[in-house]
């Protein structure tokens, strides 16, 4: 099993061998997902629009399909991977580009100063992730206060879950639903992993990160809409519903813009203005002329 750990940490490595497996190119499994991959652009087009960062950190970026969009938001983007495989095939697809670095790191241990990125983004990673809390941990480490995160969520509590938990009397669990096979299980195949946004954006808060938007992303992935309508449509009415239909978790996809909030400074004795010093008052006295004796009355 091949493992990497940050020295002095107390975080259980997760497996990454599995990610290296020769007979599967992830970069062929986007062969005929086009309209999932450009929403996931449309996605990023309306959060990032407009803004500008020094240091994207594309963490579980596989072999950069995101990470060279990331670009045109950015002067440089280190595109992080468990998998060397997905690493050298980054490599053969977009050789020689000029803002992308590209490191072997686990999304919880990673190899970058504190504060030092001004985006991170985790996107197709969570599916991944049973407990993605010590990613989560890693990821605000990173980040430095008042940055931001862009965080896709593989959504359990999509319409048609929700509808078909309705039916049975039910509803969707907060907690992580897996959905491979017992055979998969049985073969220790790769975690796949379903999750509640409530549930994310809850271990998200905890380590300071806030949501600023929410987009419901990839609503028309169906085989049947797919074949019927032009991609063309799809992606005009993709670009039209992700911003309205992102607050009912709509979607099989769930996008989240976060900001991780600044630092508080804890006020000291020191930090606190002494009280001002009130002005000292003479009151006068009138001297007695000569010769007249003071007197009580």
């Amino acid at each position: 099993m091949s493992t990497t750990t940050r020295p002095g940490s107390t975080t259980t490595a997760r497996r990454t061998d599995i990610y290296n497996d020769p007979s599967f190119n992830y970069a062929q499994f986007w062969s005929g997902r086009d309209y999932e991959h450009q929403a996931e652009v449309i996605a990023l087009d309306h959060l990032l629009r407009g803004r500008r960062f020094g240091h994207v950190v594309d963490i579980g970026g596989g072999f950069g399909r995101l990470s060279v969009i990331l670009a045109g938001y950015a002067d440089r983007v280190t595109l992080v991977d468990p998998s060397s495989q997905q690493l050298a095939l980054s490599e053969q697809i977009f050789p020689g580009h000029p803002k992308l670095e590209r490191r072997l790191m686990e999304a919880a241990h990673l190899g970058f100063d504190d504060e030092s990125a001004d985006l991170v983004t985790l996107i197709r990673v969570l599916h991944h992730l049973p407990d993605p809390a010590p990613e989560f941990a890693e990821l605000a480490r990173i980040l430095r206060p008042g940055g931001l995160a862009v965080i896709e969520v593989a959504n359990s509590a999509h319409a048609a879950n929700r509808l078909r938990y309705l039916l049975h009397g039910a509803r969707v669990p907060r907690t992580p639903i897996d959905l491979r096979s017992e055979e998969s299980r049985r073969r220790g195949t790769a975690p796949y992993f379903n999750h509640h946004p409530d549930a994310i954006l809850a271990d998200l808060a905890a380590v300071g990160l806030r949501p600023c938007a929410v987009l419901s992303v990839s609503n028309l992935r169906h085989p049947v809409i797919k074949a019927v309508l032009p991609q063309r449509t799809m992606l005009a009415i993709e670009r039209a519903a992700q911003l309205p239909l992102g607050r009912f978790y709509f979607g099989p996809s769930t996008f989240f813009l976060l900001r991780k909030r600044d630092k508080i400074r804890r006020r000291t004795v020191q930090d606190v203005p002494p009280p001002p010093v009130p002005p000292v008052v003479t009151i006068p006295v009138k001297e007695p002329a000569p010769g007249e004796a003071a007197t009580n009355s």
